[in-house]
């Protein structure tokens, strides 16, 4: 009966989400185009500043002095304009793309004298009105599509249509008053004049197609003041020189005329624009109070559908609540409980678990519910006895596969042991040079062998590091690492500042640098040498090794992930780990071997390639006799400056991430 009663409220509650959504689609249409109408307005107003600044430019360059004061106020709208749409993205990107000439071409102009050609006039024409296009493709009321109220939707496209007649008069302004200021038109510049003029008139047709009554009267007074018909004067004598005859026009009262056409064009735009908004306005509020209506009437249809809801699953309530406590207990308890213990537990006891830990029933408290429900408590049963016995042939598999390779790879190891001590034996004892070369080539292959071994072991946990008694110096730590890797003959060891490492730390700081010195090598071009530094940094009391490459280095995401795997302290597992990243992993357990407050960390080098830092805290340096000074090549500040900014990054990414 429940089920009956709640099938048509929850149609009921549908059809008001939709109309819910509609209402606020609708109201969110409305502000976001008064958001638009406001700022294309705003890009108007530098439109409109550019399209005067563009005219007397052109009418300087035509000869016309004159224009000069004008002109220097004209440049400071501009330029209080452009500020204003400092904090507009799209609007910011054209500017940089379009007007970054700008200073460039106002130069030009002001060294322009009375005999600057058409050329000159021609290019800077060009980039103002480029600009200006430009300017109006990014304008948002070109894009706005508003379909929820025709006459807003007319007034944005009279908008539209207005700006670009705006743009015709402007262009005819400052193109004629050069033409005027020189004294007739050269080239192909009575085309252009024509093609300015029928661009206009098409605008201003579509503009009295959409726009309003008001709003038409409002343009043809604009066009119908004693300053328009003086232009329109201007306009004919400028027509009737087709044939390129002399013109006798005043330059300056030409522009006088149209700049008050242009000005209250202007007016026209901003009237236009505010129309829109008013309606925008208008759209919004009603679009609110529709909104809260449909809001409360969900809202009363919610708290029916809840009360009828809460009543028809009153019955189901019980059973099911204890269905998800034992779901709950099972996933959260003692599924990972079971899972520890089996991956903990010696093989021969593994496959105990499955039959000793999972329950022989289900919970008594879900049989007194429905069948269904009694049902789903026996798959849940079933599922987690599945998981048991799944986990247990993973952690016997997992186990095996890792001591298998920890086996193989400490006979592997000590047989390049028993390898070395030969292939030394008989370098002590061979006396020709060609052979002793191929025997220390033989050496070389061997020690790499060697520390592949000794990789394989740390992946697997099982390999104790190397004893060393006695501190070594920092530069036979590095020569000993160079003599691991392949290409050891592109290696260059860069300025090392004397430094003791402890006994018990020397054969895997050794290690980790050959990891980072062959990863440098494998990744860069076999013409490039490798550089490894070393430095006191006295700020952290640190002592630094720094691996640089000129490779093809690492994208920002590649580079993260690296970055995040050399400090997760060897937590990732040997085999779930892609072996192309198994290096990554081997430094990473290195420094976790090293202990508290050693960092390995990946950053660019400057100029291409990547650069590999470790820093070894104090604790893990022996005392230096003598004096040891601080770096003073800028290369090596560059490395730490770039080894701490990196590390700020990734402490800031992890804040962020832990914070969201």
């Amino acid at each position: 009966m429940a089920v009956v009663i709640t099938v048509p409220i929850c149609l009921l509650l549908a059809v008001a989400g939709v109309a819910v959504y509609g209402r606020a689609e609708a109201l969110g249409d409305a502000r976001t185009t008064r958001a638009e109408v406001g700022l294309s307005l705003r890009v108007q107003e530098l439109v409109h500043n550019l399209q005067r600044e563009r005219g007397l430019t052109n009418g300087l360059l035509g000869g016309e002095e004159s224009f000069r004061t004008p002109l220097a106020a004209a440049r400071k709208g501009v330029d209080t304009a452009l500020r204003g749409m400092r904090f507009e993205p799209d609007v910011e990107d054209v500017i940089q793309r379009h007007l970054r000439r700008l200073a460039t071409i106002r130069a030009a102009a002001d060294r322009g004298t009375a005999g600057t050609n058409a050329a000159d006039r021609t290019v800077t024409l060009t980039f103002y009105t480029t600009a200006i296009d430009a300017l109006n493709a990014v304008d948002p009321v070109a894009e706005t599509a508003t379909g929820v109220d025709r006459q807003l939707r007319d007034s944005i496209a009279a908008l539209r249509e207005l700006a670009a007649a705006k743009e015709s008069v402007a262009l005819e302004r400052g193109f004629l008053n050069g033409v005027f200021a020189e004294g007739g038109f050269h080239g192909r510049e009575y085309l252009t004049f024509t093609e300015v003029r029928a661009t206009r008139v098409a605008a201003l047709a579509r503009f009295r197609q959409v726009a309003t009554a008001p709003q038409r009267a409002t343009l043809k007074k604009a066009f119908s003041t004693a300053d328009a018909e003086r232009a329109t004067v201007f306009e004919n004598q400028a027509e009737a020189a087709a044939d390129g005859s002399a013109l006798h026009v005043d330059a300056s009262a030409w522009w006088d005329a149209m700049t008050v056409l242009v000005d209250d064009l202007y007016a026209v735009q901003q009237s236009v624009g505010d129309d829109a908004r008013d309606q925008a306005d208008r759209l919004s509020h009603d679009a609110e109070i529709g909104l809260a209506a449909y809001l409360v009437a969900g809202a009363l249809m919610a708290a029916l559908v809840a009360g009828f809801a809460a009543f028809a699953s009153r019955s189901l309530t019980r059973p099911l609540g204890a269905l998800a406590e034992v779901a709950h207990d099972v996933a959260r308890n003692r599924l990972p409980a079971t899972v520890s213990r089996i991956q903990q537990s010696p093989p021969e006891h593994a496959e105990l678990f499955p039959s000793a830990d999972a329950p022989d029933n289900p919970d008594s408290r879900l049989l007194g519910g429905p069948a269904e429900i009694a049902e789903v408590a026996a798959s849940l049963q079933q599922v987690e006895l599945t998981a048991l016995r799944l986990a247990a042939q993973q952690a016997g598999l997992r186990r095996n596969t890792t001591e298998s390779l920890a086996n193989l790879g400490r006979r592997n190891q000590n047989l390049v042991r028993r390898q070395l001590s030969l292939i030394t034996r008989l370098e002590r004892q061979e006396l020709d040079p060609e052979a002793l070369a191929e025997l220390f080539e033989l050496d070389h292959l061997a020690t790499r062998m060697r520390r592949n071994a000794e990789s394989l072991l740390v992946l697997a946990g099982q390999n104790p590091p190397r004893p060393t008694a006695a501190p070594a110096d920092g530069l036979e730590v590095v020569q000993s690492a160079v003599a691991e890797v392949e290409q050891y003959r592109r290696v260059l060891i860069a300025t090392v500042e004397p430094v003791r490492v402890r006994g018990h730390a020397v054969a895997d700081v050794a290690h980790l640098l050959a990891e980072l010195i062959e990863n440098g090598l494998t990744f860069s071009p076999p013409i490039e040498p490798v550089e490894v530094h070393g430095w006191h940094d006295t700020e952290d009391d640190t002592y630094c090794f720094a691996v640089v490459d000129h490779g093809i280095g690492m994208s920002e995401a590649d580079k993260a992930r690296a970055n995040a795997r050399l400090s997760e302290a060897g937590e990732e597992a040997l085999l779930a780990a892609p072996t192309r990243f198994l290096g990554h992993l081997v430094v990473g357990r290195l420094a976790h071997r090293l202990g508290e407050g050693t960092q390995v960390h990946l950053f660019d080098t400057t100029g291409g390639g990547l650069s590999a830092l470790l820093a070894l805290p104090g604790r893990l340096l022996a005392p230096v006799e003598g004096p040891s000074t601080s770096p003073t090549r800028p290369a090596v500040s560059s490395l730490l400056n770039g080894f701490r900014a990196g590390v700020a990054r990734a402490e800031a990414q992890s804040t962020l991430g832990a914070s969201s």
